[in-house]
């Protein structure tokens, strides 16, 4: 039996005049490239973020063939540990290429916002590192731009790859039917490409999926469901603030794969912005309003958690919805770009920052040996003062190996300045000498205790140094005698 291929993979763009939509995107692209024709660019690496199957991965192997690259990739499917990101990909940014014909090797790094886990650790840090000293050019992939580091993200040229429109996908996947000798009737390809929500690599899945066994394909023989997406709940939030009918916005939440608790978020948000225009004091009664019956759907949700009665749902879900629609006096003309909830923001930015909290604990603790709970309450205050100190703000990041984000949450900055990049470098460059020393770290000078005469014996004490060479008297007044010098008082880190 032959497996058929997949249309998507087989009608895979070979050029970047063949990637469908993204003009402006794929403009930038190019000016980018050409820059590497004439040496090295400011920005060394590219990075293309988006949703799923709109042609990152495409435009990247696409560029690749345009410019006679060489490439190299590393996917999700691979172990990504900062040695074998080095191993791979590091010594690939640094060598040329061996090819007569290839001045340069493309360096692709796929769901590059996907590094989790013992088999991706370090890599993050690793990208950094190859990014700032590559040689030739890199693409960075990712579906959600956030989920890299702000210090990735700022030596990163971002490009954002939107949704295609119909306009676009339309004619693409006709040429692909002609081509696969694939007969549709009127309605057809636009029935598939309203059911992918803009991911092209899916409606090519559709549409070969539909074509199995036929020669010939119309509207009664598609299936396909509609996918879960964001475009759903705009498109709920836009009945509810644009309509006038309350059964309408009610039944149109009915298929929506959010909760009441998620969508009173959603209404929370963006009703100030929907309800206020040049009229805004004609508006204000309609906003009071509307806020009325949200106040009143939060206590039924309330309600639901406690007495875990999600019938109440029903009365939740009427206020937020109905009561929204009734409220206003008119319809506001014009577009009002929604919002998503900024709560939901705020509690990822929140969490992101607990992880990194507990995550510079857990290196802290490490190197006292002490609990990540008090390196967490006790400790991290005192490094942090000391990565204030020019003197010793290197001999902590590399002490504690922390990576510039960290670097940036302990010293209380937004940003990476000239000081804190000049920092981080000076720490990178005592890492090999760190490493071959036997010498521990010590900061500052540590103190002989004083000692109690009344807690020393009459007799006197003999004290000797850990090799047994140098040794002195201690009489009961707690005085050294001159026959042998005391050793002088080590350096330590936690003697402030």
């Amino acid at each position: 039996m032959t497996v058929q291929m997949e249309w998507a993979e087989k009608y895979r763009p070979n050029t970047l005049k063949d990637i469908v939509g993204h003009k402006k995107v794929i403009d930038d692209l190019r000016n980018w490239s050409e820059q590497w024709l004439y040496g090295t660019p400011e920005m060394k690496a590219v990075l293309f973020y988006g949703q799923p199957g709109i042609g990152k991965t495409s435009s990247a192997y696409a560029l690749a063939n345009d410019m006679g690259w060489e490439v190299i990739e590393l996917n999700a499917s691979d172990q990504r540990t900062a040695g074998i990101i080095g191993k791979v990909a590091g010594s690939a940014s640094r060598m040329q290429t061996l090819a007569a014909n290839s001045a340069k090797r493309l360096i692709i790094l796929d769901e590059a916002d996907n590094l989790h886990g013992n088999s991706d650790r370090g890599g993050s840090r690793a990208i950094i590192d190859i990014v700032k000293n590559t040689s030739q050019p890199i693409v960075l992939i990712a579906n959600d731009l956030y989920g890299l580091s702000s210090s990735l993200r700022s030596l990163c040229l971002g490009l954002k790859f939107g949704s295609l429109q119909s306009r676009s996908m339309v004619p693409a996947l006709k040429d692909i039917a002609h081509k696969e000798g694939l007969v549709c009737r009127p309605g057809v390809i636009e029935k598939i490409v309203e059911s992918s929500d803009g991911d092209f690599r899916s409606a090519v899945n559709d549409l070969q999926a539909v074509s199995l066994g036929r020669t010939e394909i119309g509207i009664e023989d598609i299936s396909t469901s509609q996918r879960d997406n964001k475009e759903s709940i705009f498109k709920v939030i836009g009945r509810i603030f644009h309509g006038k009918d309350v059964a309408s916005a009610l039944e149109a939440t009915y298929g929506l794969d959010e909760t009441p608790e998620d969508l009173i978020h959603w209404v929370d948000e963006n009703l100030p912005y929907q309800y206020t225009g040049k009229g805004e004091e004609a508006l204000t009664d309609d906003i009071i309003s509307a806020y009325s019956y949200l106040s009143r759907a939060d206590r039924f949700l309330g309600r639901v958690r406690r007495r875990q009665n999600y019938r109440m749902w029903r009365y939740a879900g009427m206020l937020m919805t109905g009561g929204t629609v009734v409220s206003k006096s008119r319809v506001r003309g014009g577009f009002v770009k929604f919002q998503p909830p900024s709560l939901w923001r705020k509690m990822g930015q929140m969490r992101a920052k607990r992880a990194m909290r507990d995550n510079i604990a857990v290196k802290i603790g490490t190197h006292c040996n002490e609990s990540m709970r008090y390196s967490r309450l006790e400790l991290a205050g005192l490094y942090s003062r000391l990565l204030q100190t020019d003197d010793y703000a290197p001999a902590v990041v590399t002490t504690l190996g922390l990576d510039m984000d960290e670097l940036l949450y302990m010293a209380g900055a937004k940003k990476v300045t000239k000081k804190l990049q000049a920092v981080y470098d000076e720490a990178q460059k005592q890492i090999p000498s760190i490493a071959t020393s036997d010498e521990p770290l010590f900061f500052v000078e540590k103190k002989a205790p004083k000692k109690d005469p009344s807690q020393l014996s009459l007799n006197k004490l003999r004290i000797s140094d850990k090799e047994g060479i140098n040794s002195a008297e201690i009489t009961a007044t707690g005085q050294a005698s001159k026959k042998d010098p005391v050793k002088k008082p080590q350096k330590t880190l936690f003697d402030f």
